[in-house]
C-alpha cells in the first residue's frame, strides 16, 4: 500500500542513486569492485619491476595480495591450486586456502607461430623450473606450473631472448591473438592475416592504453577456409572472406564467448581489408575499455555489450566515434569445407613442401617431449612449427622426401600423425590437478577415456569431439563440442558424492554454430563415463542417416537415446 497522508504509517520506499555499469565512456569512473580499484590504483603491468626487484629475491611470503590474485596476472601468473583439496571445496574455501606457493606461468604465442629454437628453450625451461610440466591450451599457448617466483625474472630472460614473453597472457587485458596455424602456406588459403596479427601486437600489447579492460578480450584471425580459429567464441574475430569487387579481406565479427552465459559471435556485415584490420581491431578494442561493463565482473566480457546494443548500433559507434568513417558492406564466408578443422595429418604447401600435424593427448605433453618435437623438426628441414586451437602442433615446410621419416620420429614420442577420432577428437582443460577453479580431474580422465574408446570401439571414424571441462567456466569449450563435459560432484548409485559430469550434446562450430543440448537430470560419474560415451555413440551409428552428423542427431534424438 503506498504512502499517503490517510495511511502515515506505511513506509517509505528508499531511493537510491543508480550508478550505472562503469561505463568509462558515460563519465563512471569511480571503481565499483575490488578488482576496479586495484587496477586503477596501479597498471597491472607495473607489477613486473616489484617481482624482479622485490618478490624474486624475497620469496612468495613477500608478495602483495592485490598483486598476487590480481595484477601478476597481466604477466601470466596465476597461483596454482595447493594438492590434495578436493574438489567440494572449491567455491567455499577462502583465496588463501586454495592458494599454494607456486604458480602457473603462461607463455603467449600469438598466431601459434613457434621456432625450433623457440620450442627447444620452452622445453628447457619446463624441464629446469616447471618439473617437466608444458600443457598445450586450446588457446596457442604453452602453459607451465610449478613455478617458483623467485625463478620467474630468469624465465622471462631466456622466453624473451628467443623473441617470446608472458606479457598480458593472462589479466584484463587483450589475450594472444588467435591466427590460422597455416597461414602464408596452406595451398586452400584466402588470405594470410599473419601481417595483421603483428601489427595488432606491435600496437597493442603492453601497451597502457589497453591494459585495464572490463575483462578479458579475446581475438581471432584467420583466411583459411576451414575456419580453423573458433571465431564464433571471441570477442572479435576477422575471418577471411572474397568480396565480389574488392577481393580477398576479412569479415568482421564481435561479441563471442562461453563461460557460463555463453554467446556466439555476431557478424557487422562489414569487410576489412588487410592493411585496415589493425584499425578495426583497435577500434572495437576501445569500445570494449570505454563502454564495457565495469560494475559486474559477470557482465564484463563484450559479449553482454553487444546482445544490449545490437549489432547495428555497435557497428555505428565503430564507425562514428573510432574510424571517422563507414565500412564497406561485405559477404559472409563459406560453408567449411572439412569436418575437422585442426589440420592433423600430412598436407601439402603452396610451394610444394608439406605440413605435418600431429595429436598428443588432451594437450598434455611435456618439455623433454617438446624438445624433442623441436630436434625432429629440425632435422627434417624445418625451422618453423605451429600450435592450433585444438591442442595440436604442426611441423611446417617438410620436403616430400623427408616426410615418412618426420612421421616415424613424431609416432615414436606417441605423438600421432594419423589418430584415432577419439585422440584426435577430446580434449580437457587443466582441472583440480592445478586449477583453483575446478571441481573434478579432466587430463588424466581424458586420456584414460581416449585409451578406453580405442579399445571398445576401434571402428569408429566419425569426426567427434569430446571436450572435458574441471568447472563451469568452459575453459575446454564444453557448449560447442559434440559430447561436452562440464564436471561437477555427483551422486553415484551408493548415494555418495562423487566427481562426474553434466553432459551437453550436440554442439559445434562453424556456420551452423549452436549449443549444446542438456538432457534433463542427465550426469555420469567419472567412472561411469566410457560406458555412457560408449552407450551414445553406438546408439547414433544405429539410428543415424546418411551422412548425419553427430550434432544433427543429437538435436532430433529421444531423451532416452542420449541417457
Amino acid at each position: 500500500m503506498a504512502a499517503t497522508p490517510q495511511n502515515p504509517a506505511a513506509p517509505r520506499r528508499k531511493v537510491s542513486r543508480h550508478r550505472g555499469e562503469g561505463q568509462w565512456a558515460v563519465g563512471h569512473f569511480t571503481p565499483l569492485n575490488g578488482n576496479e580499484q586495484f587496477k586503477k590504483d596501479d597498471d597491472g603491468l607495473n607489477v613486473r619491476t616489484r617481482i624482479e626487484t622485490i618478490y624474486s629475491k624475497r620469496g612468495f611470503d613477500s608478495i602483495d595480495p592485490n598483486d598476487l590474485r590480481g595484477r601478476m596476472r597481466w604477466w601470466g601468473l596465476y597461483t596454482q591450486r595447493k594438492p590434495g583439496i578436493d574438489g567440494g571445496k572449491t567455491a567455499i574455501l577462502e583465496p588463501e586456502e586454495l592458494d599454494d606457493e607456486y604458480f602457473m606461468l603462461r607463455v603467449r604465442i600469438d598466431g601459434g607461430r613457434l621456432t625450433t629454437e623457440q620450442l627447444r628453450v620452452i622445453g628447457e625451461i619446463s624441464q629446469e623450473f616447471a618439473r617437466g610440466t608444458a600443457d598445450l591450451t586450446d588457446r596457442q599457448n604453452v602453459q607451465y606450473h610449478w613455478i617458483r617466483i623467485e625463478d620467474v625474472p630468469e624465465i622471462w630472460e631466456r622466453l624473451e631472448a628467443v623473441g617470446l614473453s608472458t606479457t598480458e597472457a593472462c589479466g584484463d587485458t587483450p589475450r594472444v591473438i588467435l591466427g590460422s596455424p597455416v597461414a602464408g602456406i596452406a595451398e586452400d588459403e584466402i588470405i594470410d592475416g599473419t601481417p595483421a596479427i603483428e601489427e595488432i601486437h606491435r600496437r597493442v600489447i603492453g601497451n597502457p592504453e589497453f591494459s585495464n579492460l572490463p575483462r578479458k578480450f579475446k581475438t581471432a584471425i584467420s583466411g583459411s577456409p576451414l575456419l580453423d580459429v573458433a571465431h564464433e567464441i571471441n570477442d572479435v574475430a576477422f575471418v577471411g572472406v572474397n568480396h565480389p569487387e574488392h577481393g580477398p579481406g576479412f569479415d568482421l565479427w564481435v561479441g563471442g564467448g562461453l563461460s557460463t552465459n555463453p554467446k556466439i559471435g555476431q557478424r557487422l556485415g562489414a569487410w576489412v581489408p588487410l592493411d585496415e584490420v589493425a584499425d578495426v581491431h583497435v577500434g572495437v578494442l576501445s569500445i570494449f575499455r570505454d563502454y564495457g561493463y565495469r560494475r559486474l565482473r559477470t557482465r564484463a566480457r563484450l559479449k553482454f555489450l553487444v546482445a544490449d546494443w545490437g549489432v547495428e548500433k555497435f557497428r555505428q559507434v565503430l564507425e562514428d566515434e573510432y574510424l571517422n568513417r563507414k565500412l564497406v558492406d561485405g559477404p559472409a564466408p563459406d560453408q567449411p569445407v572439412a569436418r575437422w578443422r585442426d589440420h592433423v595429418g600430412v598436407h601439402r604447401q603452396q610451394d610444394g613442401r608439406f605440413y605435418v600435424g600431429f595429436a598428443p593427448r588432451v594437450g598434455r605433453v611435456d618439455g623433454a617431449t617438446l624438445t624433442k618435437i623441436a630436434e625432429v623438426a629440425a632435422a627434417h628441414g624445418s625451422g618453423r612449427l605451429r600450435t592450433t586451437v585444438e591442442q595440436k602442433m604442426i611441423v611446417l615446410d617438410v620436403a616430400e622426401d623427408r616426410v615418412d621419416s618426420l612421421v616415424e620420429g613424431l609416432e615414436a614420442l606417441d605423438l600421432s600423425v594419423r589418430p584415432s577420432t577419439f585422440r584426435r577428437g577430446t580434449m580437457a582443460c587443466t582441472g583440480i590437478e592445478y586449477c583453483k577453479l575446478a571441481i573434478v580431474e579432466t587430463k588424466a580422465r581424458g586420456a584414460a577415456l581416449i585409451d578406453e574408446l580405442e579399445r571398445r570401439i576401434p571402428e569408429f571414424d566419425e569426426p567427434i569431439t569430446i571436450n572435458i571441462n574441471g568447472c563451469p567456466n568452459a575453459c575446454a569449450r564444453i557448449q560447442v563440442a559434440d559430447i561436452g563435459l562440464k564436471g561437477q560432484l555427483v551422486l553415484n548409485d551408493r548415494g555418495e558424492q562423487v566427481e562426474g559430469f553434466q553432459v551437453h550434446l550436440g554442439g559445434a562450430l562453424g556456420l551452423e554454430a549452436g549449443f549444446g543440448r542438456k538432457v534433463r537430470g542427465l550426469k555420469v560419474t567419472s567412472e561411469e563415463l566410457p560406458d555412457y560415451v560408449e552407450r551414445v555413440l553406438t546408439r547414433f551409428r544405429q539410428e543415424r542417416e546418411d551422412g548425419e552428423r553427430f550434432a544433427t542427431w543429437a538435436a532430433r534424438a529421444s531423451e532416452e537415446a542420449l541417457s
